[in-house]
């Protein structure tokens, strides 16, 4: 079930992108006076089709993307035999640069402007809920295997993150301060204060799947929220709201100190103390073969929220969107100096699923379709041909030095864009794949 979960929010969320893309490609050439002939949601084969004017829309069976047929432009069908005939007033060859080069730009603009507007109403109908960095720093974090690769102890508090304030403890994850060069993070440590560096090497380990727990969290009392029903716990007696003091003398006041005691007691029966209403009771509890004891923990940290009003999210929606396209330039950059392995860091349509997650959570969605529209804008202005960003490039070459490049040149462009985009695409399945079963 959670499988059919995922596959049908990739498949909507991509849907829903495709879709607002290609409209806005479609929505200037024919405010130019262009004649569309194909307008597609997914790749063929079909699934069904309806003309209306001059154009047919078609929903088609892979969802991987989409595209807009217009006539006179050479694109993905490489229709030649059109482009030999001379050119009609309603073709795009036939139009002025600066009306393709909007045309062309059509689709990243919209995607744009999905992507700010559901960052935009998240941030308005929700507001921000987190940990304030105030809360975190009563107890400290937990350092984590990646953490203490950093530096970080079990205990530090966290105070500034490159030598600035912050209020969200979410700000210590922020991809933008782990990609960044020389980022690093002030810290306090048995009453001293001191600077941890990211080491170099780290986005490319947090990155994989292996490391996805992350490298810090906080040190988090807890209690009992929930007894799942035959397991350990339950059949030791533990009930909703027990707050589990030690097991097998060890103390376990935060959860990590739990988890970690009954990782060494797997397949065994603990003895743990707890606090019931006040009163101390003594419990024996058998273990599973995972470690787990079968409940779920209450978080008990104070939660913080904070409201916006619709201006204010305007503007924190749309530095939260410009901050995606800022964050997977540096990425590319990184990938493209060899810092940073490829392999790693790009993800394809599993890995996208993963993210979405098995269950449906509305809010989730669209936080993650509100950043993968941002992340196609930015794609497609890449300027590899085949794509937006690709017939960008010629049609300002074409501006500036008044020549347009020939249409054999154009068609050799195409064809080799098509096979970087084709390999591309199949590196990044094959990746996913790979990550399965690592």
């Amino acid at each position: 079930m959670e499988i059919l979960v995922m596959a049908a929010q990739i498949i909507l969320g991509l849907s829903i992108l495709v879709g607002v893309h290609e409209m806005g490609h479609l929505l200037a050439a024919k405010a130019f006076g262009m004649r569309v002939e194909e307008f597609s949601i997914g790749f063929p084969p079909k699934i069904f089709s309806f003309k209306w004017g001059e154009t047919e829309y078609a929903l088609s069976l892979i969802p991987l993307g989409g595209f807009v047929k217009i006539s006179g432009m050479m694109d993905e069908s490489l229709d030649k035999d059109q482009l030999a005939a001379p050119p009609e007033p309603w073709e795009f060859r036939s139009k002025p640069a600066w009306q393709r080069l909007i045309v062309m730009l059509g689709g990243i603009i919209v995607n744009v402007i999905t992507g700010i507007l559901i960052f935009v109403m998240l941030t308005w109908m929700n507001g921000s809920t987190y940990y304030s960095k105030d809360e975190v720093n009563k107890k400290g974090i937990v350092a984590l295997p990646l953490g203490k690769e950093v530096g970080f102890k079990t205990g530090d508090k966290i105070l500034k993150i490159n030598g600035k304030d912050f209020e969200d403890f979410s700000d210590v994850y922020d991809p933008e301060v782990l990609i960044s060069n020389n980022s690093y993070y002030t810290v306090e440590r048995d009453g001293k204060v001191i600077d941890l560096k990211i080491p170099k090497g780290f986005l490319e380990q947090y990155a994989e799947k292996s490391k996805t727990e992350g490298f810090v969290t906080p040190l988090s009392p807890y209690d009992v929220k929930e007894v799942i029903k035959g397991s350990g716990a339950s059949k030791g007696g533990l009930e909703k709201g027990d707050k589990i003091l030690s097991v097998n003398g060890h103390p376990t006041t935060y959860f990590n100190q739990l988890q970690a005691v009954l990782a060494d007691n797997k397949d065994k029966t603990v003895s743990a103390v707890i606090d019931r209403g006040g009163k101390e009771k003594t419990l024996s509890i058998p273990i599973d073969k995972d470690g787990k004891m079968g409940f779920y923990p209450n978080d008990l940290l104070q939660v913080s929220h904070k409201d916006f009003t619709f201006g204010q999210s305007v503007v924190v929606g749309t530095d939260r969107a410009v901050k995606v396209v800022v964050t997977n330039a540096k990425g590319l950059w990184k990938m493209v100096t060899g810092e940073v392995n490829p392999a790693s860091s790009l993800s394809g349509p599993i890995a996208i699923a993963q993210i979405y997650g098995g269950t449906w959570n509305w809010i989730k969605f669209w936080s993650i379709t509100g950043l993968l529209s941002m992340v196609l804008a930015f794609m497609n202005l890449l300027p590899i041909p085949a794509l937006d960003g690709g017939h960008v490039m010629f049609l300002l070459y074409e501006m500036i030095s008044g020549r347009k490049p020939g249409d054999k040149f154009m068609e050799i462009a195409q064809k080799t864009g098509m096979i970087i985009l084709l390999s591309l695409m199949a590196f990044v399945i094959l990746n996913d794949v790979w990550k399965l079963f690592k």
